[in-house]
């Protein structure tokens, strides 16, 4: 993969899009005889780095490529790391991020994605031991926890990550 998420993330929708491939497809279940019909489901390959977003859910094409940007997007953030330099403050995003103590943005938000980014780049660069992670964002274990929790994708992403370095996953904290 080339690059970290700064290379990408901070891409106008259209300049990203023109990095990717877009497959349109034809998408099973429910939707009746239209969906049987248009190829409305999309798929979006980013060639520089080989990840995938893919919606399906409408039967609008458009909006099916808008969900499919938001989970590259995404797909970028959990994926590619930015180094942090040692003794390095709250990154921009998530320092927007926590506010009052916990972690305040809206997945809608546009800078959502650079957060996450950023929030996995601290984690890693302590390991993905939250105890040692919470400390430095002004955070506690728990609320870090919650952070991880609140998005289904986010918290399977952090689990896998935690996963493949031998820790345990995290309990879902609601």
């Amino acid at each position: 993969m080339a690059g970290d998420w700064r290379d990408y993330l901070g891409l106008d929708d259209a300049v990203l899009l023109a990095q990717c491939e877009v497959d349109r497809f034809r998408a099973s279940g429910p939707g009746g005889q239209k969906r049987n019909k248009t190829d409305s489901a999309v798929r979006l390959r980013h060639r520089p780095t080989t990840l995938v977003g893919e919606a399906n859910e409408s039967r609008s094409q458009h909006e099916n490529r808008a969900r499919a940007l938001r989970r590259l997007r995404l797909e970028i953030a959990f994926a590619l790391r930015a180094p942090l330099a040692p003794g390095a403050g709250v990154p921009g995003a998530l320092g927007e991020a926590l506010a009052s103590g916990r972690f305040a943005m809206s997945p809608r938000n546009p800078r959502y994605p650079a957060a996450i980014a950023e929030l996995f780049d601290v984690l890693e660069t302590h390991g993905w031991r939250l105890a040692e992670t919470a400390p430095v964002l002004g955070l506690s274990t728990s609320t870090l926890s919650r952070a991880l929790s609140a998005e289904d994708i986010v918290f399977r992403a952090a689990n896998e990550r935690r996963a493949a370095l031998g820790l345990p996953t995290l309990r879902a904290d609601r």
